[in-house]
């Protein structure tokens, strides 16, 4: 059994309970995902896992991809489609017997009250400098400071001469791969392939997740 599906982030709502308690909750769409290719250690992968993909409500059509990954998909004799999305989940090895090229993995392995974890990217907020990107604080403000957003010194006047691999500075923000665990799945709604998620959710609207089972407590 696979304990992991893929998902996009649709957006945030509320739950209401019948005492009235109010939960708000992101709706993940997860799924239908297919088993497109399987790894084993025993074979020259050398590791356990699958790599699935996401299929979605406009299918992709064979001509329409690269031709490696014709290649690729027409390694699984035909009986699965092309797939924008392709991800690879590992396998703890004694349940990787039970899962072949083809299946379908379904929102239904999840119910409510699960512990999961989710990888996807952040928001991407462009070039930023190092009071939003790092949170460092204003210069002084009197008069004649023109010292009021820049970061100060940076480099070294005698040893050594130069600036520090890792220094903080201005850059690119945002549009990296993040994990965020302790989640809580607080409804599944296996008819429309909907997963409510308890918890911050990376990514934007329409964002690429992947939905994991907590292992450890």
């Amino acid at each position: 059994m696979i304990n992991g599906i893929i998902g996009k982030k649709v957006g945030m709502t509320q739950l209401f309970a019948a005492d009235g308690t109010v939960t708000p909750v992101t709706v993940i769409k997860a799924g239908p995902c297919v088993v497109v290719q399987k790894k084993s250690a025993a074979g020259r992968d050398g590791y356990d896992a699958v790599q699935i993909g996401l299929v979605e409500d406009r299918p992709v059509k064979l001509k329409n991809v690269t031709k490696p990954m014709q290649g690729h998909f027409e390694k699984t004799g035909g009986g699965v489609p092309p797939t924008r999305v392709l991800k690879e989940i590992r396998l703890d090895g004694a349940n990787g017997t039970e899962v072949n090229v083809g299946d379908k993995i379904l929102v239904d392995q999840f119910a409510e009250g699960d512990r999961i974890e989710l990888v996807g990217r952040s928001k991407g907020r462009g070039f930023q400098g190092t009071i939003k990107r790092h949170n460092f604080n204003r210069g002084p403000e009197s008069h004649g400071s023109m010292n009021v957003r820049r970061p100060g010194s940076i480099g070294q006047s005698a040893y050594p001469s130069r600036v520090i691999k890792g220094t903080r500075s201005s850059g690119h923000m945002g549009d990296d791969r993040v994990t965020v665990k302790g989640l809580t799945v607080a409804r599944v709604d296996v008819e429309n392939n909907l997963l409510m998620v308890r918890g911050a959710v990376p990514g934007a609207n329409g964002s690429v997740v992947v939905v994991k089972k907590t292992v450890k407590k």
